[in-house]
């Protein structure tokens, strides 16, 4: 890895920060001053320290984040704010990106990590790793509903989603609402939103809960984050 990569990362600041770090002659790798940005390194077999104290590197990143309304699920975005403009500087001099994404007026859990191999786990189509949602309905959810869920959806575009799990919280017949719970394996584009508009409901509010075992901290408010714990990443590796 490039050393300014690597200092970067360390939290030591921005590559241009991270250049003006290195002429002040403060780094050294294998105890001989370094102030070239290109070298690579290998911590594997070189030493690098920072005014005399060895340098702590953390490779990957794992955070969650309660995602807010009005925030999109992307790295970069020249219309509107990103998850990765929630994050502090530190956190995102690692270049984490999100694990899979929510819609922009979606709230809940979302995993933010710069391990793609934990990324492609989580998202590929043969883990079949659950997804909870939370959901407000404009429309009675019926039993037939459920049927319809637990076989598959046929969306406007014939594409049939896997069997869901649709669990009916409670309905409302004066103010034609319902609440429901909605387990999917997939996430294709608002997929939870165009399964019910194939039964003739919609959406108005959607909050996703748990992604395979890990469950949204209910004390994170939102637009907060914080890292995973050990047994949080444990649970997720084996997802």
């Amino acid at each position: 890895m490039r050393l300014d990569k690597l200092l970067a990362h360390s939290g030591l600041g921005t590559r241009k920060e991270v250049k003006k770090l290195l002429k002040k002659k403060i780094v050294e790798v294998n105890n001989e001053i370094v102030t070239d940005p290109k070298i690579h390194v290998d911590l594997d077999v070189d030493h690098v320290t920072v005014s005399g104290e060895t340098l702590d590197y953390q490779e990957f990143i794992y955070l969650m984040m309660n995602k807010p309304q009005g925030v999109i699920s992307a790295t970069e975005d020249n219309m509107h704010e990103t998850v990765l403009d929630l994050l502090e500087m530190q956190d995102s001099l690692q270049e984490p990106h999100p694990v899979g994404r929510l819609d922009i007026d979606t709230e809940g859990l979302l995993i933010l990590t710069n391990d793609g191999k934990l990324t492609h786990r989580l998202l590929s189509p043969k883990h079949h790793v659950d997804k909870l949602y939370y959901a407000e309905i404009d429309g009675i959810v019926t039993e037939e509903d459920q049927t319809v869920f637990e076989q598959g959806v046929i969306l406007e575009d014939d594409y049939q989603t896997l069997p869901a799990k649709l669990d009916i919280v409670s309905v409302n017949e004066d103010t034609n609402t319902s609440v429901i719970k909605l387990v999917i394996q997939e996430g294709k584009f608002h997929q939870v939103k165009r399964m019910m508009h194939s039964v003739g409901k919609e959406v108005t509010y959607l909050k996703r809960l748990e992604m395979g075992p890990l469950k949204l901290d209910d004390q994170l408010e939102l637009g907060a984050y914080r890292e995973l714990t050990s047994e949080e990443l444990d649970l997720l590796r084996n997802a």
